[in-house]
């Protein structure tokens, strides 16, 4: 045999080999049940508060889930935040008229007494929100644009504004349409779901500090009726329980790889609001991760820099454990971050690129090779945790995925209580930390371009975002 013949013999083989570990490693991942136990044990939780006892008992749970799947230096790394903790709300509507729209009289029946409205709603505090007693005139801003804000006399009011944003318009996320609302003067903000089935929201004020002002969440119902005494001229009193103090939360870190300077990284959060199990929200991502590892580890030779994978908390309130991992983390040396956050959730895959041309080029060609769909986003977002990565230049991907044909626009169950595991397909797991996985070893081996902040700067503000992150108070000081 030629010395030809034997080299090209060699690479066949590698090859080969190459390819029978990626196919034993999927293979096994389709009846890999790590992700559902991961799963289960963060939702039987009582809740992932960022901040809390039971935040620190997730991430040894997600700690357990990384080394048992085969993760290297495996590691809980606490950080300093500022943790608030939930008391109790209450919301009521006073005064105005009792005469309904249409013009009957809706008089008590018992009293006859036609000239007030007296009648208590349940709410609940949103996260950051301070303690506070406050009366005044209860006022629609209907779904708390930015127009429809600058629009209405919220001088001392108690501003209404829908969870969703009208149809063909950008979104508008609950912290701007809370800073907008309180720069109008708004005593209280009241944050309204517009999803039926008495599901008030919760969602953070503010990033890691005490908002200026109480805000709170109804349901759909309620915002029902609340429209409605708010054109009959009737007043709300909110008093909202609750406490801001020093605190700590964790990240959760390991490698698999060669020892590289560069590395990628991979972060997904794995806590959640205190009034739900937390299962589309993140769980599916943290559990899509955890079934990654394992795929990951088999295919070890195949990755061409290390990877560090990263469960991080205290995201529902402020990207916290991914602005303390970006800080420690030499941000020059990472090539990509992969954000796992909505992945698993339902069947399609969705693939948000941030701007980046080569990323949505490297999903499509991993996604079609493996036969499954995915959906395109193009354009950056800060609203998770990518976003202290992405401000510094590290290109982006963050994984999600599509709701139903025909889903209501927005989280629809996230940050309610009706965010449990029973809303979870555990195929949608197993296939989507397949793709991850894909996803992982392709971008170790493919040199993506670095964002240019003046670039990813213009495309936010095409969006119209600047406006929103200024209230929000989280545009970057540097571009200004």
């Amino acid at each position: 045999m030629e010395r030809g013949d034997a080299d090209e013999n060699e690479r066949t083989d590698g090859f080969d080999e190459r390819e029978r570990r990626l196919e034993q490693a999927l293979g096994r991942a389709w009846t890999d049940d790590r992700p559902w136990r991961l799963l289960t044990r963060l939702t039987e939780l009582p809740h992932r508060m960022g901040g809390s006892p039971t935040e620190r008992r997730a991430a040894e749970f997600v700690r357990e889930a990384f080394a048992d799947g085969g993760l290297e230096d495996v590691q809980i790394r606490e950080f300093s935040m500022r943790y608030w903790e939930r008391g109790s709300t209450e919301f009521a509507v006073v005064g105005g008229e009792t005469t309904g729209p249409s013009g009957t009289d809706a008089a008590d029946a018992t009293t006859g007494d036609s000239s007030r409205i007296d009648r208590s709603f349940e709410a609940i505090a949103l996260p950051y929100a301070p303690a506070g007693d406050v009366e005044g005139p209860l006022v629609d801003v209907g779904h708390g644009t930015p127009a429809e804000i600058a629009e209405a006399d919220l001088q001392g009011a108690i501003a209404v504004a829908s969870t969703t944003t009208p149809p063909g318009q950008r979104f508008v996320h609950r912290m701007e349409k809370f800073g907008h609302a309180v720069a109008a003067g708004a005593q209280v903000f009241v944050f309204a779901n517009h999803v039926p089935g008495q599901l008030p929201p919760t969602g953070a004020l503010k990033f890691d500090a005490e908002a200026a002002v109480p805000g709170v969440g109804v349901s759909a119902e309620t915002h029902d009726w609340l429209t409605e005494y708010a054109d009959r001229g009737a007043r709300a009193r909110v008093r909202v329980d609750a406490t801001t103090d020093a605190g700590s939360s964790q990240n959760v870190h390991g490698v698999v790889g060669p020892e590289t300077d560069e590395e990628l990284l991979v972060v997904a959060h794995y806590d959640a609001h205190d009034i739900t199990e937390g299962a589309l929200d993140n769980g599916c991502g943290i559990a899509t991760v955890a079934g990654a590892v394992p795929i990951l580890r088999a295919l070890e030779d195949d990755l061409a820099c290390r990877v560090r994978i990263a469960g991080v908390g205290c995201e529902e309130i402020g990207l916290l454990g991914a602005e303390a991992l970006a800080e420690e983390r030499d941000l020059e040396s990472i090539r990509a971050v992969v954000n796992v956050d909505g992945a698993g959730r339902f069947r399609n895959l969705t693939a948000m690129t941030h701007g980046s041309e080569r990323l949505a080029e490297i999903a499509a060609d991993v996604t079609d090779a493996a036969g499954q769909p995915v959906v395109h986003e193009p354009d950056p977002h800060p609203f998770s945790d990518h976003w202290p990565f992405l401000r510094a230049g590290v290109p982006a991907l963050q994984l999600h995925s599509e709701p139903p044909e025909g889903g209501e626009r927005g989280r629809g169950w996230g940050h309610t209580t009706a965010d449990t595991r029973d809303k979870v397909d555990p195929r949608n797991l197993r296939e989507h930390a397949m793709l991850t996985a894909l996803l992982i070893r392709e971008l170790t081996r493919t040199d993506v371009p670095r964002i240019d902040d003046g670039t990813l700067r213009e495309q936010l503000r095409d969006q119209e975002y600047e406006p929103g992150m200024r209230a929000a108070e989280i545009w970057p000081d540097s571009w200004d």
